[in-house]
């Protein structure tokens, strides 16, 4: 009997106590970073999520990282390098469209994919609660993903082509890239976030996204070496363009060529940071009322 009753008294120990406070008022640039920490193997699974829904009853599957850029790099060859004769500052051609897709293709991923956050996942932020930023940091994470099964093709051809002399990497500017790609990450995030809080009411820039993110490409040094362009309007238009000189920078630090502008990457990193901050802004703004207009 004794026995009886001793399994049936509590513990000693004392049980984790979990506290969650969920309110509507948010200040506009709060970001609960710690929230969003504690949600990490949340952010793991959404990240699995994109590359699943992007694949999913595709015939080739993943190949597709792999064939996407070596096909469109091809057709640039042909077309920009052949047809335009446009000069790529003596790096081989189907490497300078390679790398400069590689990193293209990460930005523009981190826009058109954090565009549609809020009317992609209505179902999912409406039926239960998690820190919203875990989806825009999941996409910019496949994308980091998707970047460097990418790069193992420019990996590649520049190690034949550094074998041969075609190319000269500056090797110690490796360990820029991944300021480079976090910067773009940021910025493309943060776009990213903007129209997909105005999509909310606007359902106009869903459709024009994909439409400006490529007239964004070709304002931006990628078929074309920033090399090629005489001082003048374009070429301070290219300039002001917060990618241009990450771009530029990236290609230097891989390829040996490429046009350093200080002054250009101090203006490229402090309108990323004024685009994300406002991004956030806006995102924690629209958060609270967005189920009442999706």
């Amino acid at each position: 009997m004794n026995q009886e009753t001793n399994k049936l008294q509590p513990s000693s120990a004392q049980p984790t106590q979990y506290h969650t406070h969920i309110s509507a008022k948010k200040r506009l640039f709060q970001l609960n970073l710690g929230e969003v920490w504690r949600y990490r193997d949340l952010i793991v699974l959404f990240t699995r999520r994109s590359f699943v829904l992007t694949y999913k009853q595709t015939v080739l599957g993943p190949a597709w990282i792999f064939l996407t850029p070596i096909i469109t790099s091809l057709i640039y060859t042909f077309v920009f390098g052949g047809i335009a004769g446009i000069s790529t500052d003596g790096v081989p051609t189907l490497l300078f469209y390679l790398t400069s897709n590689a990193v293209w293709n990460f930005f523009s991923s981190c826009v058109t994919q954090n565009a549609a956050t809020f009317t992609a996942n209505a179902n999912v932020f409406g039926k239960v609660y998690f820190p919203r930023l875990t989806i825009p940091i999941s996409n910019m994470l496949a994308s980091v993903i998707q970047f460097f099964v990418q790069m193992i093709l420019v990996a590649i051809l520049l190690g034949y082509y550094s074998i041969t002399g075609a190319v000269s990497p500056n090797w110690w500017g490796l360990l820029l890239i991944p300021v480079i790609l976090l910067q773009l990450g940021v910025l493309g995030l943060g776009v990213g976030i903007i129209i997909s809080s105005l999509t909310t009411k606007y359902r106009d820039l869903a459709i024009l996204v994909t439409f400006g993110v490529q007239l964004w490409m070709y304002a931006t040094p990628i078929v074309y070496p920033l090399s090629q362009l005489s001082d003048g309007l374009m070429r301070t238009i290219l300039t002001v363009n917060p990618v241009t000189a990450p771009v530029e920078l990236f290609r230097w630090a891989l390829l040996g060529e490429g046009t350093i502008l200080p002054l250009a990457l101090i203006l490229s990193a402090v309108l990323t940071v004024v685009v994300a901050l406002v991004g956030v802004m806006i995102f924690n703004r629209v958060e609270k009322t967005f189920m009442d207009t999706v």
